[in-house]
């Protein structure tokens, strides 16, 4: 039993600037993209279906950015009310969670495109690809349970919201950081990892004497350090930081200096894992020779392209 309740201490104001610097450019970035997408790109692959998709899980983390770094610039006080503090939680983790399971779903396209090329797969159809984003979308809604097992509680001193001080949410997080960081993170590296590794294994036999066989060995090996950044990059110190956090605030609560600590980190960790937003892009330029020559083109050509395959039909 808890014999002292560490209270929720101020963040310092860099950590708010960061996150809405990072989030800003992702947002530029992603909306960019989005824009590439729909309006300049007249004919989809799977592969564009995976990529429109992850960059639409990533435009969801920007909505919610204001609120957490107003929250951290308050000095931890959660002013916005309940509804606000559960929206802001389903949003960040519909945001992590749909980066990761779609950042999946494209080394898995990768690999059957590369190591199976020969081979039928669904994964290379078009309807199976949709349906697939349509129920990787449906599980997402799981996150909305989220907001509900987390609400905003309050201490001695202070509203809080997403905080590991909220005594009374303590077995509710240490429950649902191993179910992400088990289902949604472990379970996606694994795969992505196994996907990579056949992908290198793959590549280096190539035959690059060919122009063909250059572009498919530059494309792939871009997507694997690429994807392979992000993971590193921004999900592993989020996950490992925040599995520590639970940790030793259900068996060390009354360590306050130590959780203090890793409440900052983590905060800090949201910025790295901000940092995806802005990463994921470049797999849609560098990994899709597609998206790259749209994106030269003008839009004028765009439009006459359009307007051919309008008539032609």
């Amino acid at each position: 039993m808890e014999t002292t309740t560490c209270p929720a201490e101020g963040q310092h104001i860099s950590l708010s600037v960061l996150l809405c610097l990072i989030h800003l450019v992702g947002l530029f970035l992603n909306g960019f993209s989005l824009w590439v997408f729909t309006c300049r790109m007249a004919k989809w692959r799977t592969g564009t279906i995976l990529q429109f998709n992850l960059a639409m899980s990533d435009a969801v983390a920007p909505l919610a950015t204001p609120l957490l770094a107003a929250y951290l610039a308050r000095g931890s006080q959660w002013e916005f009310g309940q509804v606000a503090c559960q929206l802001m939680i389903i949003l960040l983790s519909a945001h992590f969670s749909g980066s990761i399971i779609f950042l999946t779903l494209i080394s898995v396209h990768r690999y059957v495109a590369v190591v199976q090329f020969n081979r039928p797969s669904p994964m290379k159809r078009k309807d199976f690809v949709k349906k697939l984003c349509c129920g990787a979308w449906v599980f997402l809604l799981f996150t909305f349970s989220f907001g509900f097992l987390l609400p905003s509680t309050s201490d001695d001193r202070n509203m809080l919201c997403l905080s590991i001080h909220q005594k009374n949410n303590t077995e509710a997080y240490f429950t649902i950081n191993f179910l992400i960081f088990l289902l949604g993170f472990i379970v996606p590296l694994t795969v992505s990892l196994f996907c990579y590794s056949r992908l290198v294994t793959s590549v280096s036999c190539i035959n690059v004497s060919s122009l063909h066989g250059q572009l498919i060995k530059m494309k792939s090996l871009r997507m694997i350090g690429i994807c392979l950044l992000i993971f590193v990059l921004c999900f592993l110190p989020l996950n490992v930081v925040r599995t520590v956090m639970v940790v030793v605030k259900k068996f060390y609560p009354n360590h306050c200096s130590l959780l203090l600590r890793l409440e900052t980190a983590h905060y800090a960790s949201y910025i790295l894992g901000g940092i995806n937003c802005c990463l994921d892009p470049f797999i849609y330029f560098f990994g899709s020779n597609n998206f790259r020559k749209i994106f030269r083109k003008s839009p004028i050509t765009v439009q006459q392209e359009r307007d051919k395959r309008s008539e032609s039909l």
